[in-house]
């Protein structure tokens, strides 16, 4: 470790008056008093089942009985106790996956399920529920809003979170306050964003979420690795703030991965973990005296946190290692539990037993009163929905659209007997598809809107009543009133229904109680199943009830008798009773109702006019002749009945995730520790990357597709990145680090509202290189960690991906191996045979997953490797180990260039060359790692000997904006260093330039020649299969969403309509059950909404990497789709023809499964086509249905 930090340093020193850390001060922050809370934890332990899911279910002691060399038990705590004591800041540090979430969670109550048991105490004042606490928990992972700014998230948040006492100016003050405090300033008036939509940078969106839980105002924090993806100066300042909170009171305890070494002197308390259990829990300032004792000194001049977590670290990058690191472990452990019981007694001379009473906040004064919830969330959602143009304009043009063409379809309908029958056919269109469509979409949008109900449902800010009416409420004027009334209007006149006022606010009435019918189904269904495939296959099931019962493909009393009764609870049925009823009994004296335009004279005595009356054409259809306000008040009757069965399912059915399990395998992975030097690597292809003049604007276009003002990104930038070193990029957040990685990899892609223009020019040894050029020499480590398939195991991803990205001359055995060195050298090997897992089923920890990322790009040993924030959400020790893999890589001969936000201490003298930017994307610094404290001191500014230089520069170009008067003077030494750079940058730049090689590489040819084509189709399509069919098969959603639409339809349109008879009125049942096949669009239609865009994603991003190409993956998707669609178009076939009653003979059998694969096919490929032509998935949503429902309608 670096000797440039002073051992459990308290502050930051100061040589002289330049010192940034100087500029931070203390606000004082308009919170009112809390309630002291202190937590007890005694002898905590979790363990996990680990077996198969059907393995689960069977007593431990059978399933041991039956396989006695069987453990399936995992454990992830082992007897940790703590004491946390009000106004007290506690860390919670340990190694990637050594616990620290899973101790967060258990504290805070927020980790349950069947395969979990939770052993020991955890008490809160005394009292083990921490419902009568008020609580907050920041999670790992930032759940906003992308359409609303930052200010207007903590606004909304402190409405909802500050108890009902506090003004609306006192929510103002403390928003304010917020938003200095976490140097929110300059992007406060941002959107948050999103991937298709830039807003904030990572580092503001994770001080957003710290902002929006502070608001709370809890006597309890929970923060799970709050500084990640922080530069070092807004982690500190942020450290600080919990500081501050902390000292008026409250309880705060955090888990951090890297903390510079001024924090380290901010927390009062330490527990700190290793393999689950605790090597030390007490206080922050007897903590480094203890390891002295037991023979761990802390060197001088070393960050104590990093110092730390080195020493708890297992290090299994070599057997030596291994095995030298585990026993030291090992024994910290045992020293602990020998020293714990002294130093763990609990010690309550400074409180009395009265203040320390259990926490009893009325429930009233813990959160809003539910008429503030439901006024803010309609002004929320209000805004969420206008502010979702493409989502508005979806339902909107599928109204205007669906009605223009049905009304042509339908147009100007005569009362002849086949105008009688369309004028059927027009009622049955308006009372069920349009509601499906509503139905459709509303599923797909509330699988994205709801996660932020159940985060806010899980801290008690929001009621479940609150959230569906102020759903509904902020939509009435923007969807719910204009999308039916649309449709009325166009489609009504134009189909020619009588021109009477009480006939058309009838038909209008019943399609407006038939949307929200729809809306509220699709809140039961989301309720019951959180993703898309299960929640459109509950609405798909409910919505073949509900057609199948209305009586108009197969008459009412045509319907076997065990499923007749169905119909009194199918809405279609009430809603195409109502508009049947209106249309021909309705409105008229005549009992033979409305009589249509009948060839004989006789009028409707006449028997040859029977058929032309509306009493006919009701008793036909199986309806009451009086029969229009009594189905009215049934279908309100369904709006309320949905909406509390809704809401009582989202009251008591709770969101949980799933563990994966851990795969076992025979595979010794102590083999093979070579390092990743399986090729020599020639001098004469490295590369040298230069920018010259390089900067970034862009350009949004508004509502009308205007050009609007553009905004600089990136200021022009000159700067060399030097193969050989490690070339890193550095500032805080918003100053466009990510940006220019993503325009310098080619991933900067122009949309419909969003145009991005570079400027100057990217060299590659003096050459300007081809985008192929580009592709071929960088690989790019996103941020994001979304292109792992969650049901493949750590080393199944990396093998996949040599397989697919590794040069055709390799061996299969060669890039499996190449896969093995790859996973050890990266630390990868306790969790090789973990599942990576997602948002639904845990999986490997969020540092794990970055390793796992890292490791696939270096698999093919680019030239130039970009990596943004590799060490972001990684412990101390799992950076350092990272940081020499890319310190070797840069040493063979590569170009390795880094976003980074906060180095550890003893990195900084590996800096080859260092680009600094300031907020906006301005230059401040450009050169050699080593020049840039000497150019610094030559500007006044000179680093103490004590601090970090990292965390010094970040400091010095860090805007202070908690106080106008700091804000001024350091916006003022920020704009005079960006100003000192432009004039000098020059020399300098000459003084960093590479001394040129006489051999390198540098003409078009030799540069076209490190051209890597992707894999080709032959060696790309069996991987890609296998990786799916592996993927698929440990995926129970994917399976679900594949094969149970069709199966479900089939069955239930076989319990309808079998037996299917011959006599005269069973014609039209006949008729309607062929036609009822044509629904099978939709079922096409959504099994490929619940499975592509996933795999779209996916693909993209490996496409971005040129590791295949669109034929290999468009191929394999298909080839995994049709074994599917195949089996479950004979299922269909074997219930329809067989079941059913069809004639049963082979060449009708396979003409019916022929039919139903056709046409889900054909559903799956429209859906692949506006899927991938629209980004915005709802608006496709919307098109699709709209498209099938017009080739619905046009089949007859």
């Amino acid at each position: 470790m670096d000797k440039d930090l002073e051992a459990g340093s308290q502050n930051s020193p100061a040589a002289n008056n330049h010192a940034p850390s100087k500029e931070y001060v203390d606000n004082d922050l308009s919170f009112h008093a809390v309630k002291a809370v202190d937590i007890q934890v005694r002898n905590l332990s979790v363990d996990i089942d680990v077996s198969s899911t059907a393995a689960s279910a069977l007593p431990l002691s059978f399933r041991r009985r039956l396989d006695p060399s069987s453990n399936t038990i995992k454990t992830i705590l082992h007897d940790v106790s703590a004491n946390m004591r009000n106004g007290s800041l506690t860390a919670i540090l340990g190694g990637s996956g050594s616990g620290k979430t899973t101790l967060l969670h258990a504290l805070s109550h927020r980790i349950s399920g069947s395969r979990l048991r939770i052993t020991g105490k955890i008490l809160y004042n005394g009292d083990p529920q921490i419902s009568r606490t008020r609580n907050a928990y920041v999670m790992q992972r930032d759940v906003l809003v992308p359409t609303l700014t930052v200010r207007e998230t903590l606004l909304y948040a402190a409405e909802l979170r500050l108890p009902p006492p506090t003004t609306a100016k006192e929510r103002q003050q403390v928003v304010e306050d917020v938003i200095l405090e976490l140097g929110l300033k300059e992007c406060a008036n941002t959107r948050i964003g999103n991937n298709i939509h830039k807003g904030c940078s990572g580092g503001e969106k994770r001080r957003t979420s710290l902002g929006v839980q502070m608001l709370a105002n809890p006597s309890v924090l929970f923060l799970d690795e709050v500084t990640t993806g922080l530069d070092a100066a807004s982690a500190f300042q942020l450290i600080k703030t919990l500081k501050l909170l902390a000292s008026k009171g409250r309880t705060i305890i955090v888990t951090i991965h890297q903390p510079r070494s001024e924090i380290w002197g901010l927390f009062d308390a330490l527990v700190l973990l290793s393999g689950g259990a605790a090597v030390y829990s007490g206080s922050i300032k007897d903590c480094l005296l203890y390891f002295d004792d037991i023979g761990y000194p802390l060197p001088a001049f070393v960050n104590p946190a990093e110092f730390l977590v080195d020493l708890a670290a297992v290090d299994n990058r070599s057997a030596d290692l291994e095995q030298e690191s585990s026993a030291r472990v090992e024994a910290l452990k045992r020293a602990w539990r020998q020293a714990s019981n002294n130093r763990l007694s609990w010690v309550a001379d400074e409180k009395s037993v009265n203040e320390l009473l259990p926490v009893t906040d009325p429930p009233g004064k813990r959160h809003a009163y539910r008429g503030r919830q439901i006024r803010v969330l309609t002004a929320r959602t209000f805004k969420i929905t206008y502010r979702d143009p493409m989502g508005m304009a979806g339902s909107l043009v599928e109204a205007f659209t669906m009605a223009i063409i049905t009304g042509w379809i339908f147009l100007k309908l005569d009362g002849s007997l086949a105008g009688i029958r369309s004028r059927q056919g027009a009622l049955y269109t308006a009372s069920s598809l349009q509601g499906y469509l509503i139905l459709i979409f509303e599923t797909y949008r509330l699988t994205i809107d709801i996660e932020l109900f159940d985060r806010e449902y899980a801290e008690r800010v929001v009621g479940v009543s609150s959230f569906l009416i102020s759903r509904r409420l902020a939509r009435v004027l923007a969807e719910d009133l204009p999308v039916p009334l649309i449709y009325s209007i166009i489609f009504y006149f134009m189909v020619g229904f009588d021109a009477h006022a009480s006939q058309f606010f009838i038909f209008f009435a019943v399609n407006l109680l038939l949307h929200y019918i729809a809306v509220n189904l699709a809140m039961l269904c989301v309720s019951v199943s959180r993703n898309f495939a299960g929640a459109s296959l509950i609405g798909n099931m409910a919505y073949t009830l509900q057609s199948l019962g209305c009586g108009y493909f197969v008459q009412s009393n045509q319907i076997p008798i065990w499923m007749r009764w169905l119909k009194w609870t199918a809405y279609v049925f009430y809603g195409l009773g109502a508009l049947a009823a209106n249309e021909f009994v309705g409105h008229t004296s005549n009992p033979a109702g409305r009589v249509y335009d009948c060839p004989a004279s006789g009028g409707a005595s006449d028997p040859v006019c029977e058929q032309y009356t509306g009493a006919y054409v009701m008793r036909s259809l199986g309806f009451p002749q009086d029969w229009i306000m009594k189905p009215i008040l049934t279908l309100l009757g369904f709006v309320i009945a949905f909406y509390i069965g809704a809401g009582v399912v989202l009251r008591y059915k709770r969101v949980g995730i799933g563990i994966s399990r851990a795969r076992r395998t025979d595979l010794d992975t102590s083999l093979g520790k070579e390092d990743l030097t399986a090729h020599s690597l020639d001098d004469s292809r490295n590369v040298t990357v230069s920018l010259q003049k390089y900067g970034l604007d862009i350009q949004k276009r508004g509502r009308s597709f205007k050009k609007s003002e553009t905004k600089a990104i990136l200021k022009p930038i000159d700067t060399v990145f030097e193969p050989g070193v490690l070339n890193v990029i550095m500032g805080p957040s918003g100053s466009g680090k990510t940006s220019l990685l993503n325009l310098m990899a080619n991933r900067l892609h122009d949309t419909i509202s969003t145009a991005y223009q570079p400027s100057g020019a990217m060299m590659f040894n003096s050459a300007v290189p081809s985008p192929e050029v580009v592709r071929s020499t960088c690989s790019y480590v996103c941020q994001d960690d979304d292109a792992l398939l969650p049901c493949l195991t750590v080393r199944e991803n990396l093998r996949f991906a040599a397989g697919l990205r590794l040069p055709s001359h390799f061996s299969k055995a060669e890039k499996c191996q190449r896969a093995e060195s790859v996973l050890l050298k990266l630390g990868l090997r306790d969790c090789a045979d973990n599942l990576v897992g997602d948002d639904l089923v845990k999986g490997i920890s969020g540092g794990e997953k970055r390793r796992v990322t890292i490791a696939i790009q270096i698999l093919t040993e680019p030239r130039i490797l970009l990596l943004d924030e590799p060490t972001s959400g990684l412990d101390a020790f799992t950076a350092s180990s990272i940081m020499t893999v890319l310190r070797g890589l840069a040493e063979e001969g590569r170009t390795l260039i880094l976003t980074i936000h906060q180095a550890r201490s003893d990195l900084f003298n590996h800096f080859g060359n260092i680009l600094l930017l300031a907020r906006g994307g301005s230059p401040v610094f450009a050169g050699k790692g080593s020049d840039m404290l000497p150019h610094f001191a030559s500007l006044g500014f000179r680093c103490p000997t004590a601090t970090n230089p990292a965390d010094f520069a970040l400091d010095l170009i860090t805007v202070n904006l908690q106080q106008a008067s700091l804000e001024a003077s350091s916006r003022e030494k920020v704009r005079s260093l960006i100003i000192e750079w432009d004039t000098n940058n020059q020399t300098i730049l000459k003084q960093s330039a590479a001394t040129p090689q006489p051999n390198i590489l540098s003409d078009p040819f030799t540069l076209g020649s490190l051209i890597r084509a992707p894999a080709p189709f032959t060696t790309a399509f069996p991987i890609l299969l296998h990786r799916s069919l592996l993927n698929l098969a440990r995926s129970p959603p994917a399976l679900i969403a594949r094969t149970t639409q069709v199966l479900g339809f089939a069955t239930i349109l076989t319990l309808f309509f079998a037996p299917l008879k011959h006599d005269t009125y069973s014609i039209q049942t006949r008729l309607g059950f062929i036609q009822e096949f044509e629904a099978l669009y939709f079922v096409g239609m959504l099994q490929n909404v619940a499975v592509f865009p996933a795999e779209k994603s996916v693909f993209e991003r490996e496409h971005d990497d040129g590791a295949y190409g669109v034929p290999a993956f468009f191929l394999t998707y298909t080839v995994l789709e049709l074994p599917f669609e195949i089996f479950t178009s004979f299922f269909f076939a074997l219930l329809t023809v067989i079941a059913a009653g069809l004639p049963r003979t082979v060449s009708l059998f396979f003409i019916v499964a022929f039919n139903c694969f056709a046409i889900v096919n054909i559903g799956e490929s429209v859906g692949i086509m506006f899927i991938t032509l629209f980004r915005h998935t709802g608006f496709a949503v919307n098109i699709m249905a709209t498209v099938l429902s017009l080739a619905n309608i046009m089949g007859g």
